[in-house]
């Protein structure tokens, strides 16, 4: 027969919990090059207005990339001819914070936009 347990006997002490209130926050890092950083912004600024968007996804596609390939999409000059240089004339923490803005901006497209364009947003 299988014994039942008394009341307090479960063997468990109840930790209270701290709740944090704040959500992550990614660290803001100093921008060395402002000129150029500005530059190469601006250029995927431009790619990503909601009246270019289609026209650049397009381009992307016909090109036969993913979206999410930046440097892919750097490289065939699809954000400009010589967004390709700026970019590589910034440090690597520069490089790496327009990735991160180009990725967010990629998956900042509206719904409606990226459905249109299926194969560009696949991950396979």
């Amino acid at each position: 027969m299988a014994r039942t347990k008394r009341e307090g006997e479960s063997g468990f002490t109840a930790k209270p919990w701290k709740v944090v209130s704040k959500m992550f926050e990614q660290a803001v890092l100093p921008v060395q090059d402002e000129k150029t950083f500005a530059e190469v912004e601006s250029a995927l600024g431009n790619a990503f207005e909601s009246s270019r968007v289609t026209d650049f996804l397009r381009s992307v596609q016909r090109a036969k990339l993913r979206a999410r390939q930046f440097e892919a999409v750097l490289a065939d000059g699809l954000l400009g001819a010589e967004t390709s240089a700026k970019y590589a004339a910034l440090n690597d923490s520069d490089r790496g914070q327009i990735r991160e803005r180009y990725l967010s901006m990629v998956e900042r497209v509206d719904p409606a936009v990226r459905a249109k364009f299926l194969k560009v947003y696949a991950y396979y």
